[in-house]
């Protein structure tokens, strides 16, 4: 049984693949570093006028537009600052973690197909 697993193809595992998922899960892990990001700063009260915040506010912000109207934002006022929990940053951080999870199944599938054709 051993033989067997040796000599059989690659299946989804050529370097190519390999190269492809590997720069889907990096673009993926720098999308979701950015909205943990922001979620914690809103979630904390961050000033926005802070260079940091209003870089990591701006930069995010074009991801989460798809998601800005699912539900609304609840903000409690504090004595210095206002707490806001965003939904819809929750929701972007769950939606882009599938959409790559579906990628890099797709990238599996078609080589697997080409390894296939090949044999």
């Amino acid at each position: 049984m051993s033989v067997d697993i040796i000599n059989r193809p690659n299946r989804g595992k050529s370097k190519e693949s390999l190269t492809a998922r590997r720069i889907v899960y990096y673009i993926l892990g720098i999308l979701e570093i950015l909205l943990a990001f922001r979620l914690v700063f809103k979630i904390l009260g961050a000033n926005p006028n802070s260079g940091f915040v209003s870089f990591i506010y701006s930069l995010s912000q074009v991801f989460l537009v798809p998601f800005t109207a699912i539900f609304r934002s609840a903000a409690t006022q504090g004595i210095e600052t206002n707490a806001v929990l965003e939904p819809s940053t929750v929701i972007a951080m769950i939606v882009y973690a599938l959409v790559a999870w579906g990628i890099v199944k797709l990238i599996i599938i078609f080589t697997r197909s080409q390894n296939k054709d090949q044999v």
